[in-house]
C-alpha cells in the first residue's frame, strides 16, 4: 500500500500502478485525466477511519473526450483485478446498488455538469452562479488531479476558482442582511430569560459566518458536516473561531451577545482587508436597548454591484444554499434553479 494511507493517497497509487499501466498497455496514446473528485470525505481530504465504513473501496476519476468514454468504461470493467492491495475494486454503493468498478469515466465537460447542474464551459449568468453550491463545486474543484492530459479539467477548475465579483458581492449582502435581520434578539430572548432561544439563535449567525467568511476569502464552503472545519482552516478562521466557540459555549447572554459581535468585527476586518466595502465599525448600539445591531454593511456592498439586475436584487435573496439549507433541495439542481427563479 502506498505510504499515504488516506483516500486521495490510495487513490494516487490505485491509478499510478494499476490503471494507468492498463490504460498504456490497452490505449497507447490516449489523451486523458485522472484525479479523486466526486463526492466523499476524501476529496476534500477530511476522511479517517471511520469514513470506510460505506461506500469505501477502489474510486477514481477518469476524463476523457472525443466520445471514448464508454470504451473506456468498457475496457476497465473487462480488465480491471477483483481487488487491489485487499481493497475492493467492484463494490455497491449507497447510491447505486449494483456491484462494478469505481472509476467514473466521462469527459470533463460530462463530468462538471453532472455536479453542477449546468454547463461551467458555456457563457454563465448571475443566476447561474446564484444556483450552484459550494459543495457541489466542491466536487469539481477540490480533490487532487494525479495527471491532466487533456487539459479540460483544468480549464473547468479555473473558471469555477470563484464567484464574479459582483455575485459575491451580493451573497456577503445577503449574509450580512440576514445576521442584521435577528442580530439584536440574541439579547433580546436572554433579557426575557429565555436563554435557550439565545443559544439557538446565536448558534445561526455563527453558521451563517462560517458561510460569509469562506466568501470573503473566495472560497467554496463544503456542506454542513464539514463546514466548521473549513472555516477553521481559513486565513482569518482560527481567530474567528475562538469567537464562535465563545459563543456557542457561552453561559449567560451577555457573553453570548459580546462574542458574537466581536466576532462580526473580525468577520468585517476580514472583508476589510480583502478590498471589499464594508462599515468599520460593524456593530453598534440597537437603539437604547442594551443590545447589539448591525450597520448599514449591505448597502454598502450593494452600492458597489454593477450588475443591475443583481443590484436591483438588493441583499434580501442571495444564493441558493443561502436561501434554504434543506440537503434534498440543494443536491437536486432543478430543484435550486427553481429556487433561485
Amino acid at each position: 500500500m502506498a505510504p499515504d494511507r488516506s483516500g486521495r493517497g490510495i487513490a494516487r497509487a490505485y491509478y499510478g500502478e494499476v490503471v494507468r499501466p492498463l490504460l498504456e498497455d490497452a490505449l497507447p496514446g490516449l489523451a486523458h485525466a485522472a484525479g479523486r473528485l466526486g463526492s466523499g470525505s476524501d476529496v476534500l481530504g477530511f476522511d479517517d477511519a471511520q469514513s470506510r465504513d460505506h461506500d469505501f473501496g477502489l474510486r477514481l476519476t477518469l476524463l476523457v473526450e472525443d466520445g471514448r468514454a464508454a470504451e473506456v468504461d468498457d475496457l476497465l470493467a473487462a480488465r480491471l483485478p477483483e481487488a487491489w492491495q485487499g481493497l475492493p475494486v467492484r463494490f455497491a454503493t449507497t447510491w447505486d446498488p449494483q456491484v462494478r468498478h469505481r472509476c467514473e469515466v466521462a469527459s470533463a465537460r460530462d463530468f462538471a455538469v453532472s455536479r453542477l447542474g449546468l454547463d461551467p464551459t458555456g457563457p454563465m449568468t448571475a443566476s447561474d452562479w446564484r444556483t450552484l453550491t459550494g459543495q457541489a463545486v466542491l466536487e469539481v474543484v477540490a480533490g487532487p488531479v494525479f495527471h491532466d492530459g487533456t487539459g479540460e479539467i483544468t480549464a473547468i477548475r479555473e473558471l469555477l476558482s470563484g464567484y464574479p465579483r459582483d455575485v459575491r458581492l451580493h451573497a456577503l449582502a445577503s449574509g450580512w442582511d440576514r445576521l442584521r435581520q435577528e442580530f439584536p434578539d440574541v439579547g433580546r430572548a436572554g433579557l426575557r430569560g429565555d436563554e435557550d432561544g439565545s443559544a439557538v439563535l446565536a448558534a445561526r449567525h455563527v453558521r451563517t459566518m462560517m458561510h460569509m467568511a469562506h466568501l470573503i476569502h473566495r472560497r467554496w464552503a463544503p456542506y454542513g458536516k464539514w463546514l466548521a472545519r473549513s472555516a477553521a482552516a481559513l486565513p482569518s478562521g482560527q481567530e474567528l473561531r475562538g469567537c464562535w466557540m465563545q459563543v456557542l459555549r457561552a453561559r449567560g447572554w451577555q457573553e453570548r451577545q459580546g462574542a458574537l459581535a466581536e466576532a462580526a468585527e473580525l468577520l468585517a476586518a476580514a472583508q476589510a482587508g480583502a478590498g471589499l466595502p464594508v462599515l468599520l465599525p460593524a456593530t453598534e448600539p440597537f437603539f437604547d436597548r442594551p443590545h447589539v445591531g448591525v450597520r448599514e454593511i449591505p448597502e454598502a456592498l450593494v452600492a458597489a454591484i454593477e450588475d443591475p439586475e443583481l443590484r436591483a436584487l438588493g441583499s434580501r435573496a442571495g444564493t441558493a444554499e443561502q436561501m434554504s439549507d434543506s440537503v434534498s433541495l440543494l443536491v437536486d439542481p432543478a430543484a435550486r434553479r427553481r429556487l433561485i427563479g
